[in-house]
């Protein structure tokens, strides 16, 4: 399938993503302005097709250096279930920003198994957190 990973704001489904994530367990109860407060803050991350339809969306926080934590990971209907997630998600943690952080994070209740093929790891006995963790510390 062609597609395309684009930051820009601008080029954003607001109210599919609202849809969406407002669907979710994460996001149920979410209003428009606090999805619109969530873009305004975010490093987002929209998946298009070749006509330019959005497919899949995710945001990220991140200062840089310490610490990133990504957010929002959706894949839309009917394009489930075909890797787009993955690719997604790959995007985010091969951006140079990314890559130098110390410590990746994300919260999932469902998608552990996902997250670890992608590099993630449970983060104590927290059933939701999963990070990927670049530095030890003594």
């Amino acid at each position: 399938m062609d597609f395309y990973i684009s930051s820009d704001k601008g080029k954003l489904n607001k109210q599919k993503i609202h849809e969406e994530v407002s669907s979710t367990y994460w996001g149920k109860g979410r209003t428009w302005e606090e999805t619109q407060m969530t873009i305004e803050k975010s490093i987002c991350f929209g998946m298009f097709d070749k006509n330019d339809e959005q497919i899949a969306y995710a945001r990220m926080m991140t200062d840089g250096l310490v610490f990133a934590y990504i957010m929002d990971v959706i894949v839309f209907d009917p394009y489930k279930g075909k890797g787009l997630g993955k690719k997604l998600v790959q995007h985010i943690l091969d951006r140079p920003d990314v890559k130098k952080v110390n410590t990746v994070a994300l919260k999932t209740m469902d998608a552990h198994s996902f997250y670890e093929a992608l590099g993630f790891k449970n983060v104590g006995d927290s059933k939701m957190w999963m990070s990927i963790e670049r530095v030890k510390y003594d």
